[in-house]
């Protein structure tokens, strides 16, 4: 049976967006539903013929109206009557109990889980629609969250893992999926706005009340590991506190990426000035594996420390108070074998290569907001934090030791305030000030001299030293207006002025006294944009939007040590946007913008400067501005609580300049240079789909990406051509059984491939995994997780498998819990990899942590 119809007023106009529910008269269980379009036309999907059922139909100020489907044919015609009151919410019963309410989608937890979960982040990967990956990032189809809230508070921006990697799963009684979210509450309904964010609603019994958790766990079998944790939260009506700590030597990571927390960013959004401001890093020594679970490789010894609050003195005022501090001590261990062939060129290096890191971060962060009026706000928001870091690595480069140590401290100061103005109902005024202030001394020393031939007159035992820093002072106002017209155009009018100062310097220094002036940097580089940027949507019809936007940039630069600058410039940079809305299940926009942009200090600074123990690199020397082109177009098909959601996603970026590199490379060490190249492509593609079958509960995501590039560079004089492809495809299915059994189970292929020089080289890797959940009562269950890495080019040790087990007993229940956990069980000690890039191959094997058991209690209050 095809049921169809339209819904009308009483003076016969069409009702859109009315809620046609299709329910069972015996139990009220909704069985499907839809929406009616502009022309207040729908149709439900094709059902079996339901004598005991019944229409629900309801709109927002009418009168609701049932119809049994009995003796009645296809299409039909409902007329709703005006009613004096209004309904907000349609309750949606299909999958799971879901509630909507204009930009807000609702998710009832307690029918998405099954009492296995321990943080945020465990519950928040079985919510529909919700996507986190391995290291804690939150998507909602394919955009990220701007930020998680708890009871509509907002702690750590940009930093939410530090939140869903700590906050207790349990009293986590709603989660809100909120569209077209504002950061700026007087912005909502006047800004154009496509950000998402979520909320977690606590249950009634963790309000207004102190609530936590702690949990201890230890190695069993003289294992010494440990992991520890504890939290302590009050979420009142005026104040709310959240207190944390962390410890654990099993390779947790309990904070995501700590720069999304110092520097979170929301750049493009009304009041962003600075938000795309970062500072710079000489030398790095890096300790990661891509594509692989960091707990697994990650030998760490970590506490961390949080105290974080809000506090509503009176109605107008809000102070939020943040403080962070982490400590972690971190040895990675990786052996290498990297062939490099270019230019007729060929010769193999091995690198052992043992790292230790300690690491020190300490945040502060100090927020005032002040209603002056019901439409006025003014906004101080303070940061700071510091990071030590002190690194120390022992290699052995083609059999000969060499000893590292690489010193960073970051002192960071940011400071902005912002007063925004609700001008009338549809117009709002902003103006921002920000000053940011960071500071990056760097000391970096080697006990082997690998450039003897570059250094005539120096001897290989001669110990390298290098002191430099990366410090900029960023200085920002900015003013916006914004006026939503009354038939739905939007016109937007930026003016502001930012001025950056960065000062990089770098002095070398050989145990052989040499004169090392052309290896030294004291560079000084300054920018002054002054901008003008004018922005308007206009609503062809309700369904369909065109947006211009046009960027006017005056600069004003200056640097020593570059007698070629181009002090002053002017350009523009233009865009044009639209969005169609075929109808409430088919949207497509697309995009195309031409932009220009200055050089950064890292890509012209004049001098040679250390960035390894066997590799040199410098800047341009020069000045330049860099053009490009880039376009997008997307698809979407279906909504987030459709069982079938799609997005579709294609973007082609041509860079009319680009920098690249001109390379000097021997066995023993490796000169780079930036030079200046025309025209590069790159295209790329994303598909992705969520769809739900009811007959066997289970969710079913699947991901296809591609993507192509081409560019340039010189490597020993020669000018080489290089393309890259890379294709990803992956699915995953979830269940949702309310018996004792559920499954995870999923699998990705990752192919790559390079040429150069009418040379090839590709590779196929696959990573899958399987997990279940076995829920035998209320206090007792077990989840066992397996994973499978496969590596095509490697001809031997290709395959690597992983076990882990957790069974969790509930002693007292909402209080005790007993648990043993098994990591690694079937002992893996090592792992290797198989890498391509445009200079050759590399094989890499890296030490993983041992098998070890640990047991844990946890007790909640």
């Amino acid at each position: 049976m095809l049921i169809t119809g339209n819904v009308i007023d009483e003076f016969d106009k069409p009702i859109s967006n009315a809620s046609i529910s299709l329910k069972n008269t015996t139990d009220g269980n909704i069985l499907t539903y839809a929406f009616s379009n502009s022309d207040g036309y729908f149709k439900l999907k094709e059902i079996d013929a339901c004598e005991e059922c019944m229409l629900e139909i309801s709109s927002l100020g009418f009168e609701k109206t049932t119809i049994p489907l009995i003796n009645i044919s296809f299409p039909i015609k409902v007329k709703l009557l005006l009613s004096s009151t209004t309904l907000e919410t349609v309750i949606i019963n299909t999958r799971k109990k879901i509630l909507i309410k204009k930009d807000t989608i609702t998710f009832r937890t307690k029918h998405f889980t099954d009492g296995t979960e321990t943080v945020a982040e465990d519950l928040l990967k079985k919510i529909p629609g919700i996507s986190v990956s391995d290291d804690g990032t939150i998507k909602i189809g394919n955009k990220e969250v701007e930020k998680v809230m708890v009871e509509g508070d907002d702690f750590f921006e940009k930093g939410y893992k530090t939140l869903t990697k700590n906050l207790p799963a349990a009293p986590i009684e709603e989660v809100e999926l909120l569209k077209r979210f504002s950061n700026n509450k007087l912005l909502k309904g006047i800004e154009e706005s496509d950000k998402v964010a979520l909320n977690l609603k606590l249950s009634d019994d963790a309000k207004r009340k102190w609530f936590g958790n702690i949990d201890l766990g230890y190695g069993l079998a003289s294992q010494n590991r440990y992991d520890a944790r504890a939290n302590f939260l009050n979420f009142g009506k005026k104040n709310k506190y959240y207190f944390f700590t962390n410890l654990n030597n099993v390779g947790y990571d309990a904070t995501g990426d700590i720069n999304n927390l110092i520097s979170s960013s929301s750049y493009g959004e009304p009041g962003s000035i600075g938000d795309n401001q970062n500072g710079n890093k000489l030398i790095d020594l890096t300790n990661s594996i891509p594509y692989f679970k960091e707990s697994r490789f990650k030998f760490n010894n970590a506490e961390l420390l949080s105290l974080n609050a809000i506090f509503n003195p009176n109605a107008k005022l809000k102070i939020k108070t943040i403080g962070f501090a982490n400590w972690d001590e971190v040895s990675f261990f990786r052996n290498s074998t990297d062939t490099f062939l270019a230019n007729q060129t060929n010769f193999t290096n091995t690198e052992d290569y043992t790292l230790n890191s300690d690491y020190v971060t300490l945040f502060g962060k100090l927020e005032i907001s002040y209603d002056i009026s019901k439409n006025e706000n003014i906004s101080i928001i303070s940061k700071y934090s510091n990071t030590d870091e002190n690194k120390s690595s022992s290699i052995i480069f083609n059999n000969t030791p060499i000893l590292q140590g690489l010193e960073n401290a970051t002192n960071r100061f940011d400071k902005k305030i912002s007063y925004s103005n609700k001008i009338t109902k549809n117009k709002a005024f902003l103006t921002t000030v920000r000053y940011i202030n960071e500071k990056a001394p760097q000391q970096f020393n080697v006990s082997q001299n690998n450039f003897t031939t570059f250094f005539e007159g120096s001897e290989s035992s001669d110990t390298i030293n290098q002191n430099g820093a990366f410090d900029y002072q960023f200085l920002g106002i900015e003013a916006h207006l914004l006026d939503r017209k009354k038939n739905g155009n939007l016109f937007e009018l930026k003016l502001g002025n930012s001025y950056r100062e960065d000062e990089f310097s770098s002095i070398l220094n050989l145990e052989t006294s040499l004169n090392l002036q052309d290896f030294s940097n004291d560079f000084n580089y300054t920018v002054n944009d002054t901008y003008l940027s004018s922005k308007y949507l206009y609503t062809l019809s309700s369904k369909w939007s065109i947006t211009g936007d046009v960027g006017l940039h005056y600069l004003q630069n200056d640097a020593n040590n570059i007698s070629s600058l181009n002090d002053k410039v002017f350009f523009i940079n233009p865009s044009i946007a639209t969005a169609i809305e075929f109808n409430d299940r088919n949207k497509l926009s697309a995009q195309y913008s031409l932009t220009r942009r200055n050089a950064t200090v890292n890509e012209i600074y004049p001098s040679f400067a250390l960035a390894g123990f066997r590799n040199f690199s410098r800047g341009t020397g020069g000045f330049n501005q860099l053009d490009a082109a880039n376009a997008s177009l997307s698809y979407t098909l279906g909504n987030w609580t459709d069982d079938f959601f799609a997005t579709a996603f294609i973007t082609y970026a041509k860079a009319f300049d680009f920098f690249s590199t001109n390379s000097t490379i021997n066995q023993e060490f490796t000169l780079n240079e930036r030079v200046l190249f025309k025209d590069s492509e790159r295209w790329s593609a994303l598909f992705t789909f969520d769809r739900y079958f009811k007959f066997i509960r289970s969710n079913l995501k699947g991901t296809f990406s591609s993507s192509k590039n081409n560019f340039s560079n010189i490597v020993n004089t020669a000018t080489r051509d290089i393309d890259t492809r890379s294709n990803n495809i992956g699915f995953e299915l979830r269940s949702g059984f309310k018996g004792i059994f559920n499954y995870h189970i999923g699998s990705t292929w990752r192919t790559s491939t390079v040429a150069s020089e009418g040379i090839e080289n590709d590779f196929t890797n696959n990573k899958s995994f399987a997990d279940f959940s076995l829920l035998f009562s209320d206090k007792f269950n077990i989840k066992i997780q397996g994973e499978r890495y496969y590596f095509g080019n490697l001809e031997t040790d290709n395959t690597y498998y992983f076990a882990d087990l957790e069974s969790q007993y509930t002693l007292k229940k909402n209080k005790i819990i007993l648990s043993v956990s098994g990591k690694n069980l079937f002992n893996t000690e090592v792992f290797r990899e198989f890498s391509i890039s445009n200079l050759g191959t590399s094989t890499t094997e890296y030490r993983l942590l041992p098998r070890y058991i640990l047991g844990k209690v946890t007790y909640r209050f």
